[in-house]
């Protein structure tokens, strides 16, 4: 089931936005806050021209560099995560507290899920280390199927799933 932000909880996220931000010495400009809002809303990934379409509808004169101004603050503010696999982009699930976990993506419908676990994040970049490489970025991005697209998917039959083709 894909998690949907909806009043009062998007108000609730937005306030913390704005408190996060104002006690970083930055502002939530009304930009910014409703391309924050559309990224909450969609509970999923999101590509730049999608939230541009999206921001039209209410701010008629929005063009790329808008939405990419706003997306680089959000971005350098830590409230969002760029999703390099697909180019898209999609709200942090902690807003304040945001330590780039390990992002899960469905290769479906887009929707991602962040997992935070330290102990199996350090151990990955020390191996990743031993084996001579300089990690790019601080996040990890793995791609998978989520539970609702499984579900939805047509059922494979054992054989064909295990490469078990009988002719008779």
């Amino acid at each position: 089931m894909i998690e949907t932000l909806q009043p009062p909880r998007l108000e609730s996220a937005l306030a913390l936005a704005e408190e996060y931000c104002r006690n970083r010495g930055e502002r939530l400009t009304p930009i910014r806050r409703k391309v924050l809002e559309l990224l909450l809303t969609a509970g999923r990934a999101t590509k730049a021209y999608t939230l541009l379409d999206e921001m039209k509808k209410t701010h008629p004169g929005s063009a790329p560099p808008t939405i990419y101004r706003a997306l680089d603050f959000l971005l350098a503010a830590r409230l969002v995560h760029r999703i390099e696999s697909i180019n898209a982009f999609t709200a942090c699930h902690d807003l304040t507290h945001c330590e780039h976990g390990i992002l899960v993506v469905c290769q479906e419908c887009g929707t991602v899920t962040e997992l935070h676990d330290p102990p199996l994040q350090h151990a990955l970049v020390a191996k990743i280390q031993m084996a001579g490489y300089q990690l790019a970025g601080e996040g990890f991005e793995l791609k998978g199927i989520c539970p609702d697209c499984q579900q939805n998917r047509p059922a494979i039959s054992d054989a064909a799933h295990h490469g078990h083709v009988h002719n008779h």
